[in-house]
C-alpha cells in the first residue's frame, strides 16, 4: 500500500540549487544522511526538483565513513559552479582527513565565491584553510577544546549551527537537519520546511540560537540550580581552577554545604568532580591536537607535568604519553 505524499505548493521555476557533498575519510554517516535526505524530501514534498546534489571525494572513487560503510562517489575534487554549495562532511580524526589537497581545493573554490559548509567536525578543515578567520562558527562539542586552542581568530560558539555569510558550520549529528530546514525555509517557505520536518518525524526544529549540548541538569540527572551553577562555573574555568571555598561563596552557601551537595547528588567531592572535568578536557586535547603534554597540562590547570601525569594515571590507568601513543596506533590500524 503506497500513501499519497504530502505536498506543499512552491512557486519555483528556476534552476535547482545544487549541493556538492564532499565525503572526507571517516566522515559521520548521520550528518551526511540527515542533510541529503532533507533535500530529497523537500523535492518530494514540493512535487518538483528544488535541489540536486553531487557526491565527491578525494580520489574520485570511494569514501569510508566512521562506521565502516563504504560509498562509491561520482567524482574527484573538481571545479564547481559558482552557485554551488559545498558540504564538507567530517567525522572521526578530522586532522588526518584534512589533507593538503582538500585544503588547496576549498581555498580555490572559496576564492571563486562558492558557499562552503562544514558538517560535524569539518569546521576544523574550514578553519585550517583560513576560511573562518574573523567569523562565527561551531563544531561538535567534543572538538571544541582543541579547536579553541588552535584557532584563536575564529569566534567559536556552542550553537547547533552557524551561518556567517557564505560560511556555514554545524555541530554534528542531527544538526544537519536543523541547518537544511533553515535553508529550505529561506529558499522557499516555512511551510515547506515544516512539512519536511513532519515527514522526518522531527518535532523540535532548532535554530542557530539553540546550543548543541543537553542542559547541565539533564546531563547530570539532577535539577538543583546551585549545583548546576557550580558545575557551569567549573566547566568555564578549566585552565585556572577555582577553589571549592570560592565556588561555594559564588552560589551563596558554605564550603561544607557544597561538599554535602556534591556527595548527595554526584557521589564525589567538588574537588574530585572538578578534577574529572579537567582530565576529560586533557584527554580530548591529547587525542585531537599536537600540543605537547606540558602544554596540555597547563591548559587544564596543572602546575607541573608530573602532577598531571600522576592524576591522569590514577583516573585513566595510563599515562598521557601512552594514551597519545595508543590513540595514534588505533588510528593507523
Amino acid at each position: 500500500m503506497t500513501s499519497k505524499p504530502q505536498t506543499v505548493d512552491v512557486d519555483h521555476s528556476g534552476k535547482p540549487r545544487r549541493f556538492v557533498f564532499v565525503l572526507m575519510e571517516n566522515f559521520t554517516m548521520l550528518c551526511f544522511a540527515s542533510a541529503i535526505e532533507s533535500l530529497r524530501i523537500s523535492n518530494r514534498t514540493a512535487g518538483k526538483q528544488l535541489y540536486t546534489w553531487k557526491i565527491i571525494a578525494e580520489g574520485g572513487e570511494t569514501a569510508t565513513c566512521s562506521n565502516g560503510c563504504r560509498f562509491t562517489v561520482q567524482d574527484d575534487l573538481c571545479e564547481l559552479e559558482r552557485d554551488d554549495t559545498i558540504m564538507l562532511c567530517g567525522g572521526v580524526d578530522i586532522q588526518h582527513a584534512t589533507t593538503k589537497r582538500i585544503l588547496n581545493w576549498i581555498r580555490r573554490e572559496a576564492r571563486r565565491g562558492v558557499t562552503i559548509a562544514g558538517l560535524c567536525t569539518a569546521g576544523y578543515t574550514m578553519a585550517r584553510a583560513g576560511l573562518l578567520d574573523g567569523k562565527k562558527a561551531t563544531i561538535h562539542w567534543e572538538n571544541q577544546d582543541s579547536f579553541l586552542e588552535e584557532f584563536e581568530d575564529v569566534e567559536l560558539t556552542k550553537s547547533v549551527f552557524v551561518v556567517d555569510g557564505n560560511r556555514i558550520t554545524t555541530a554534528g549529528g542531527t544538526a544537519s537537519i536543523d541547518l537544511m530546514l533553515k535553508i529550505v525555509a529561506d529558499d522557499h517557505s516555512e511551510d515547506l520546511a515544516n512539512a519536511v520536518a513532519d515527514i522526518l518525524i522531527y518535532s523540535s526544529i532548532r535554530t542557530d540560537q539553540d546550543t548543541q549540548r543537553l542542559s547541565i541538569p539533564t546531563r547530570i540527572g539532577v535539577r538543583h540550580p546551585k549545583l548546576s551553577r557550580v558545575i557551569q562555573i567549573m566547566e568555564t574555568n578549566i585552565e585556572e581552577p577555582i577553589s571549592p571555598a570560592v565556588l561555594a561563596k559564588d552560589v551563596g552557601m558554605s564550603t561544607r554545604q557544597l561538599e554535602r551537595l556534591f556527595r548527595r547528588y554526584l557521589s564525589r567531592s567538588p574537588k574530585r568532580y572538578y578534577m574529572e572535568l579537567r582530565l576529560q578536557k586533557a584527554r580530548n586535547l591529547l587525542m585531537q591536537t599536537d600540543m605537547t603534554v606540558i602544554n596540555v597540562a597547563l591548559a587544564c590547570g596543572f602546575a607541573s607535568p608530573s602532577h598531571f601525569s600522576k592524576c591522569y594515571r590514577s583516573h585513566y590507568d595510563t599515562t598521557p604519553y601512552r594514551e597519545r601513543g595508543a590513540h595514534a596506533t588505533r588510528l593507523s590500524i
